[in-house]
């Protein structure tokens, strides 16, 4: 009898109503159909009349209340971790989009790997094309060499919870993904990343990932993830340990430089600004 292979993605949802439409098409459209669409609702909001008023509701669909109002994504996305049966988790914000192989792709990975992460699409508001992050050949990567090749955002991750789990940290303002993948790291030394872009992530205008005043909140989050990393609070090797720090550091750098770069670019993307730094320090 074959395994189940469920898989439970994660939307937190928070005045959604103008994106929620397109990143649930993107779930349907999945040529894997053995998932679960968990829609948190932050905002009090009807998300499953609305997706019924839009010929858009499915009986995978799993709708439920964060219990408060703008309570935060981390603490939205961990009411569904907390509950949810399935083997399989992902994640996938109420404005991005799956490309329709993402989910099989990264089934077929977790047979043999407890964490699947995969190169993203960056997409403005519109979905028109920005750049790729990550994208390149298939292979596995320990925790020391991640950030190195996937440089920003880490909403693309799939893990099978049966090897290893982790809860978001409402505590830190930004850079919650890396950080629950760090904790994913505590049980499995390595994991897959593949190389074609299979998640649309949506640069918001003024969003966390564009908004001009978001570094300080970047740099403290950063700083917080240095400390704890260089204090052996994820119980890696040192090798990875260093690999970690080194990109953080680097990374932080280009924080405090990027309001000044932005300033003589606008419209400079913070994965372009930081790209030449990261390629400089490996040199």
């Amino acid at each position: 009898m074959s395994q189940p292979q469920t898989v439970a993605v994660i939307t937190p949802a928070f005045r959604a109503q103008d994106t929620l439409a397109t990143t649930v098409r993107s779930v349907l459209d999945q040529t894997h159909a053995d998932w679960q669409h968990w829609i948190i609702a932050d905002d009090g909001f009807d998300y499953a009349g609305f997706l019924q008023e839009r010929g858009l509701r499915d009986g995978r669909q799993v709708f439920v209340s964060s219990g408060g109002i703008g309570s935060g994504a981390s603490r939205t996305r961990n009411v569904a971790l907390d509950q949810l049966q399935t083997p399989y988790a992902a994640i996938l914000d109420a404005d991005d989009r799956l490309k329709p192989e993402k989910l099989a792709r990264a089934v077929e990975a977790l047979a043999h790997h407890a964490i699947v992460t995969t190169a993203l699409d960056v997409m403005t508001m519109d979905f028109v094309h920005l750049r790729y992050v990550g994208n390149g050949p298939d292979r596995v990567m320990t925790p020391g060499e991640h950030k190195w090749i996937s440089l920003s955002m880490d909403s693309m991750v799939v893990w099978d919870r049966r090897r290893t789990d982790a809860r978001y940290d409402p505590t830190l303002s930004n850079m919650t993904d890396l950080e629950l993948l760090l904790q994913l790291y505590r049980k499995t030394p390595q994991s897959m990343h593949l190389g074609t872009p299979l998640h649309d992530y949506i640069k918001r205008d003024g969003s966390m990932s564009n908004g001009k005043d978001v570094a300080a909140g970047m740099i403290a989050s950063k700083t917080e993830i240095l400390r704890r990393v260089e204090s052996g609070f994820y119980s890696l090797s040192s090798v990875d340990l260093a690999g970690i720090a080194r990109f953080l550091r680097v990374s932080l750098v280009a924080e405090a430089a990027f309001g000044k770069a932005l300033a003589e670019h606008p419209g400079l993307l913070f994965e372009n600004h930081l790209e030449p730094m990261l390629a400089a320090a490996k040199a």
